[in-house]
């Protein structure tokens, strides 16, 4: 008998989404650290990092579609992406001097409100959870929500039109 791979349920689809962000917020942090393409720094995550166990502990399954769109948009984007960011912070804090953690987080989150794939509120939504994860004690949550919401009037002002 030959087992078919069952359908993840749409909690199991959310949550795969959700990892492919984070994961795409450290693909881009380590294709910027590394100067490593995005080819190489893309298979790497889905070769050893989605679903991997490491150290007793099981890494995520993301969803590689997702993933690869928003390295591929992050990439073909990320000029027009900077300078949303840029408009979006104070003139004293251009994109250039803000923790790389959050220029990348940025950059993801730009690819995703490029493409009207997804709610903005939700792309917002997302990224502010994986600022969570990255700066559990921080401000940077709060900050990440002001810049993107920013970011996502400029880009999808359509969104935030009233009803």
């Amino acid at each position: 008998m030959i087992d078919t791979p069952r359908k993840p349920t749409a909690a199991e689809k959310r949550q795969m989404k959700s990892a492919a962000r984070l994961y795409a917020v450290q693909a881009l942090f380590q294709m910027e650290a590394s100067g490593q393409a995005l080819d190489r720094v893309r298979s790497e995550f889905e070769t050893h990092r989605f679903g991997a166990i490491y150290e007793g502990d099981e890494m995520a399954e993301g969803d590689t579609v997702l993933f690869g769109r928003i390295l591929e948009d992050a990439v073909t984007w990320q000029a027009k992406i900077d300078q949303a960011t840029d408009a979006a912070l104070l003139a004293t804090w251009p994109i250039d001097r803000i923790d790389p953690t959050l220029r990348a987080l940025f950059r993801a989150a730009g690819a995703e409100l490029q493409n009207p794939a997804t709610p903005p509120k939700v792309v917002i939504n997302e990224y502010v959870d994986v600022a969570r994860a990255f700066f559990p004690e921080g401000k940077e949550p709060k900050f990440v929500n002001a810049v993107l919401d920013h970011i996502a009037r400029g880009f999808r002002p359509e969104a935030f039109a009233a009803n």
